[in-house]
């Protein structure tokens, strides 16, 4: 598996605000992020969000991503508008869940698909959320510490 980018937030735009205008944390992209065992991304608004979260990392596929653009003619939204925190190249993300696999030393455990839900048909294009169905990338729980980097292009 390839690091393509990697992001985290300070606060939630869209969890927990069914019904609700979205808030506008900004996604930050980074070039390295500290991995923290049962706790999450350091600087992350998940960051110790409660004992055993299995969504302490979410991952999204970039292959998904150019599919995505590609079905929706969509060519102006950035990774960032899906708000996993990682980009990942090379390996179909739900052959993952229920394993543990390793990304530059660091272990972690695939704990579920990140179900898409009606917030992708704002942040992306009508539509995307049904598109994303099985697809929506890896919830997983980080099981050692470590520095996860974007690998070079």
């Amino acid at each position: 598996m390839k690091i393509r980018h990697i992001y985290i937030s300070p606060g939630h735009n869209f969890y927990g605000r069914r019904d609700l205008p979205p808030l506008e944390h900004p996604t930050i992209e980074v070039p390295q992020v500290e991995c923290v065992a049962g706790s999450g991304l350091r600087g992350d608004r998940f960051f110790d969000y409660k004992e055993d979260f299995k969504g302490q990392i979410t991952f999204f596929a970039l292959e998904v991503y150019r599919k995505l653009c590609a079905e929706f003619g969509v060519n102006d939204k950035p990774t960032s508008v899906f708000r996993r925190n990682v980009i990942s190249e090379g390996v179909d993300l739900n052959t993952l869940v229920g394993t543990e696999f390793e990304v530059q030393g660091i272990r972690f455990r695939g704990t579920a698909e990140c179900s898409p839900c009606e917030w992708m048909n704002y942040a992306f294009a009508d539509g995307a959320e049904r598109f994303l169905h099985a697809r929506g990338g890896l919830r997983a729980m980080i099981l050692t510490d470590g520095i996860l980097r974007v690998d070079p292009a």
